[in-house]
């Protein structure tokens, strides 16, 4: 379980595929409190650690990225080079300061707008029909693994809607979402209580 506050970013230093796609990625933890069997949240997917070692400050931790996993997540994202925004397993007693995240990648959203506005940037995903039930203005959203707070949302007549996000000089800062632009894809997780809601309404009809 997650909250969808990034810890840090890390980098693919390596993938090679082994029957699943073994990954071995650098990050600023100190591998000392890095478990072997604990879950990491790599940009809103939630992987076992199977290896780790490094200094603290300059560690490294392997995950194994199966078929499954790589089907349902942005195309491209689990090369080498690429950073992913990485959040340790949530401890009984932390402090919840985003919303419940699974780390379980619902589907992947396309980038329509990324525009400076202010200090801030103002991002628009669109998200098709099938998913489009579960966002609502003012609702939590997971991107890239981060808590985002729905600001609007526009449906289309295709049944697909594209919502919109704020995201801070600090959330761009220290997550990979500042560099995003236009025809970017992303991971998306739809809030847990808007799952179960939509099942309730779905078994009142």
């Amino acid at each position: 379980m997650f909250t969808g506050i990034v810890s840090a970013v890390g980098t693919i230093e390596d993938a090679q595929q082994r029957g699943d796609l073994r990954l071995r990625i650098a990050c600023p933890y100190d591998p000392e409190r890095i478990v072997i069997g604990a879950s990491i949240a790599c940009s809103g997917v939630c992987l076992t650690v199977v290896e780790r070692g490094g200094t603290a400050g300059d560690a490294w931790f392997a995950v194994d990225v199966s078929g499954e996993t790589v089907s349902r997540t942005v195309p491209g994202m689990w090369a080498a080079g690429r950073k992913l925004n990485l959040e340790t397993a949530l401890r009984l007693g932390d402090e919840l300061g985003g919303h419940i995240v699974t780390g379980h990648v619902d589907t992947v959203g396309e980038v329509r707008l990324a525009r400076a506005e202010g200090g801030s940037t103002t991002v628009a995903i669109r998200v098709r029909a099938e998913f489009a039930p579960f966002v609502a203005p003012k609702g939590s959203i997971t991107v890239d693994g981060v808590s985002l707070t729905v600001n609007d949302v526009r449906d289309r007549e295709d049944g697909a809607c594209d919502f919109l996000l704020n995201l801070i000089p600090h959330t761009a800062e220290v997550t990979t979402l500042g560099d995003l632009a236009e025809g970017d894809r992303v991971n998306l997780e739809i809030d847990v209580l808007a799952r179960y809601l939509k099942r309730m309404q779905n078994l009142q009809v």
